[in-house]
């Protein structure tokens, strides 16, 4: 199974992929999507989507896990990282991809035994359980924290009628 990891944000939105077959987890790709200098809202929601298409298209994942919201202090920040997210879930959803949600703690919890590690444990709990030579950005290793979560979940979620 090929999953897609994101990690939403109205500025970056990591993206990993991972492969699971059996109890095996191996690294595909990683990155970032800048919404660069684009001053209009809407169209940083458009560069998110586009590319997340574009990534979905090349390297066709089954599923999509993508990081729930968090709270923040900021409520217009929090409002931008929702539609940030949004447009992450549609491009998914275009693509005829189950999503699903993990709030940041079960990630942190999934990848380094501890829901409230810092963002550098996480970083290098990554790149030890895919097997890296070096450590992926922040925001990608937080995508490909999110597919390693949903991998860790996914055979429990399969035993789960629907």
């Amino acid at each position: 199974m090929r999953i897609l990891g994101i990690d939403p944000g109205s500025r970056v939105t990591g993206y990993g992929i991972i492969v699971k077959q059996a109890s095996e987890l191996g690294f595909v790709t990683c990155g970032t999507i800048r919404t660069g200098g684009e001053r209009v809202f809407s169209r940083r929601l458009l560069v998110i989507f586009e590319g997340l298409c574009e990534v979905i298209d090349r390297h066709r994942p089954d599923v999509a896990a993508i990081e729930d919201l968090f709270l923040a202090r900021n409520p217009r920040s929090a409002l931008k990282l929702g539609q940030a997210r949004g447009a992450a879930v549609v491009a998914a959803m275009q693509h005829h991809l189950d999503v699903h949600d993990y709030t940041p703690r079960m990630v942190k919890q999934a990848v380094a035994g501890y829901g409230q590690a810092d963002k550098e444990q996480v970083q290098r709990m990554v790149e030890i359980l895919l097997g890296l030579d070096g450590s992926p950005t922040s925001d990608a290793a937080d995508a490909l924290a999110v597919a390693i979560c949903h991998a860790n979940h996914a055979d429990l979620l399969a035993a789960v009628p629907r």
